[in-house]
C-alpha cells in the first residue's frame, strides 16, 4: 500500500480546500489515505505524489471530482433522521393554505433526502393538504452523485424505513439480475430538479424557500466556512422558514438570526 507523507498530505489538502473548502486537519491523514489508496492502485500509480499532481491538473476535472466523493462519501438512506420531516410536515399544515411551496435539498448527495421530500410531499397532495404547485431543488457539488441521483435506482437497503405503501406507490421493485434494487417512478423523479452547486462559493438566483436542508455536510468544513456557507444558504430562506442540519452537528454557526426548535430544526428570524 502506498504511504502518504505528510507533505503531500497537506498538499491534496491545500489544493481541497482551495477549490472546494474542504478541511482536513492533521488527524485525518489516515482517512485520506485509506479513502484514496484504492483509486491508486485503480488507475495504477505507486504513490500518492503522481495523485497529486493528477488532481492539480486542470485537464483532470473527473478524476478531481472523484477524490471528493471518496472523500466526503457518507451513509446515506431515505427518511434519515425521520423527525425532521415529522417538523416539516407538522409546519405544512399548520400553515394552510399555502400558494405554493418550495424546499431544497442543498447538500442533496444520491439523492435520498430529495426523494423523501418529494414521497412526504405527494402524500400530502393525495389527502388535499398541500396543492400541486410544490417544487424540490437538490444541488450537490459532485457531478458524479448527481448523475446517479437523476437515475433514481438505489438498493433496496437505502429505503429501509420507507413504508410498504409509500414503496408501492413511488418504486419499482426490480426483479431477476435486477432484484434487490429498486427504481424512484418517473412521475416523482420528475418533480425534484437537480443541479450542481458549490455552497463555498457565492451563488444567486435560487430562492426564496419555505425549507432548506443542509444535514450532515458542516462537518466537511472548518469553522470561517461554515458560518459563511451557512449564512450564504439561509440568504435563500423565506424569514420565518425551516432550516435543517444534522442532529449530531450542533449549534448553527451563522449570524442570521435562528430560533432553535428541535435538535437540527431551526426557524430563521428575519
Amino acid at each position: 500500500m502506498p504511504q502518504l507523507s505528510d507533505a503531500t498530505f497537506q498538499r491534496i489538502s491545500a489544493l481541497m480546500y482551495e477549490s472546494v473548502g474542504l478541511s482536513f486537519a492533521d488527524h485525518k491523514k489516515a482517512l485520506m489515505s485509506s479513502r484514496l489508496a484504492l483509486r491508486l492502485q485503480r488507475l495504477g500509480l505507486s504513490r500518492f505524489e503522481d495523485y497529486a499532481e493528477l488532481l492539480e491538473d486542470p485537464d483532470e476535472g473527473a478524476e478531481f471530482q472523484m477524490a471528493v466523493d471518496l472523500l466526503t462519501t457518507n451513509e446515506t438512506y431515505f427518511f434519515r433522521e425521520p423527525r425532521h420531516f415529522e417538523w416539516l410536515q407538522q409546519e405544512l399544515l399548520s400553515q394552510r393554505p399555502r400558494p405554493g411551496l418550495s424546499i431544497w435539498s442543498a447538500a442533496s448527495s444520491f439523492g435520498d433526502e430529495a426523494f423523501s421530500l418529494a414521497m412526504l410531499l405527494s402524500d400530502l397532495q393525495a389527502q388535499g393538504l398541500v396543492n400541486n404547485n410544490w417544487s424540490i431543488l437538490a444541488t450537490d457539488i459532485s457531478h458524479r452523485v448527481l448523475t446517479a441521483a437523476r437515475e433514481g435506482i438505489y438498493p433496496e437497503s437505502r429505503l429501509r424505513y420507507v413504508s410498504p405503501e409509500r414503496l408501492r406507490r413511488y418504486c419499482l421493485c426490480g426483479e431477476g439480475p435486477a432484484e434487490g434494487q429498486a427504481m424512484i417512478k418517473p412521475e416523482l423523479r420528475t418533480r425534484v430538479k437537480f443541479g450542481q452547486l458549490n455552497l463555498t462559493q457565492p451563488f444567486s438566483g435560487l430562492g426564496p424557500f419555505d425549507a432548506i436542508f443542509l444535514r450532515n455536510v458542516l462537518i466537511y468544513f472548518d469553522p470561517p466556512t461554515k458560518t459563511a456557507v451557512v449564512d450564504r444558504v439561509l440568504g435563500a430562506l423565506k424569514p420565518g422558514g425551516l432550516f435543517f442540519v444534522g442532529t449530531a452537528e450542533g449549534r448553527v454557526p451563522c449570524k442570521t438570526p435562528l430560533q432553535a426548535l428541535s435538535p437540527g430544526v431551526f426557524r430563521k428570524m428575519a
